[in-house]
């Protein structure tokens, strides 16, 4: 009985890329904190997504009063731009560029520095048509939204990679 070259050669790569510690890339954060306060409305976007990356992982809980929280979100920067980048013979818009700058940092309940700022530029190119309004309006909420979803994964990213400062522990400056 023989085994199918295509099999063979399946099985084989499967090992090697099991092997080499191959992970796909997941929205699963282990996050070091096991209570976290997010300061930001209650309706903005950045709150809304971090809620839902966190809450899928089912390790941290998001709490509603920060001096429950070992851990607070605190947003110092959320700029975005849209400018013109480039322009046709008649002076007409024909792209413009979609710049998203966010700065955050996470402190304890008293106020100290867990994570120090930390900032995250995206940007995305989109061209425009004076003769499809409609679709490029469509498409640039696209664009921001992925840009939202994006940086909510770095800022998730960015957490659980960082380790945090013991507020407890003195640094010596020598």
């Amino acid at each position: 009985m023989r085994l199918p070259l295509r099999i063979v050669l399946a099985v084989l790569a499967a090992v090697i890329v099991a092997g080499c510690g191959f992970q796909l890339r997941g929205s699963s954060s282990n996050l070091p904190y096991k209570t976290l306060y997010i300061a930001l409305p209650e309706t903005a976007d950045v709150r809304i997504w971090l809620q839902r990356y966190i809450g899928a992982t089912g390790q941290t809980k998001i709490v509603d009063n920060a001096k429950d929280a070992e851990a607070v979100f605190q947003q110092l920067q959320d700029a975005r731009i849209k400018t013109i980048l480039s322009v046709n013979a008649q002076g007409r818009v024909t792209e413009y560029r979609l710049q998203l700058n966010y700065r955050f940092r996470l402190v304890d309940s008293k106020g100290r520095e867990l994570v120090g700022p930390n900032e995250i530029n995206l940007s995305r190119d989109i061209s425009y048509s004076d003769s499809n309004v409609l679709a490029k309006d469509l498409e640039e909420g696209l664009l921001w939204r992925d840009m939202n979803n994006d940086l909510v994964a770095q800022i998730v990213r960015r957490l659980s990679i960082v380790k945090p400062k013991n507020p407890d522990v003195e640094e010596d400056d020598s």
